[in-house]
């Protein structure tokens, strides 16, 4: 991967048939080694989409990449309380999804808003509720910033 980086016609912002640049397949797959390559690159300045990092992690927390989603909170680009064009959350698509470890990790970071809702008013909190995912629910009503009248 760093040789392929260290060639000036490589572009590794270029996007796959469906959208998806190498990062995110990374991140995918849980590539750990790689995506601190990617990182690496990317930081040193290099034309990047600006939510890129963002887009990262939301995905990693959505799949329950648990070593990922360490390695991109602890990265000073992230943005723990970004939302999509949804109003979704990569708290909210872990609870979605009902990956606790990641749930946890998240509400760890005094940055993550734990109730923030998504564009139709729901949040973590009703997701993870109507999904039966009670580990994520319990978890959540540990909270005292979550309204349980949402």
């Amino acid at each position: 991967m760093r040789l392929l980086l260290e060639h000036e016609d490589i572009d590794p912002n270029c996007q796959d048939n469906i959208g998806l640049p190498p990062l995110l397949w990374a991140v995918g797959r849980g590539e750990v080694g790689v995506i601190k390559i990617f990182l690496g690159w990317i930081d040193a300045d290099h034309n990047t989409p600006e939510n890129l990092h963002n887009k990262a992690f939301m995905f990693a927390a959505w799949l329950g990449k648990e070593e990922v989603v360490k390695l991109l909170l602890g990265h000073g680009d992230v943005n723990p309380n970004y939302s999509d064009d949804r109003g979704g959350t990569s708290l909210l698509y872990a609870s979605v999804e009902g990956n606790i470890g990641v749930v946890e990790l998240l509400l760890e970071s005094p940055d993550v808003n734990p109730d923030h809702p998504n564009k139709n008013g729901q949040t973590p909190l009703w997701w993870a509720a109507k999904l039966g995912h009670e580990g994520v629910v319990k978890l959540l009503l540990e909270r005292r910033d979550v309204d349980l009248d949402r």
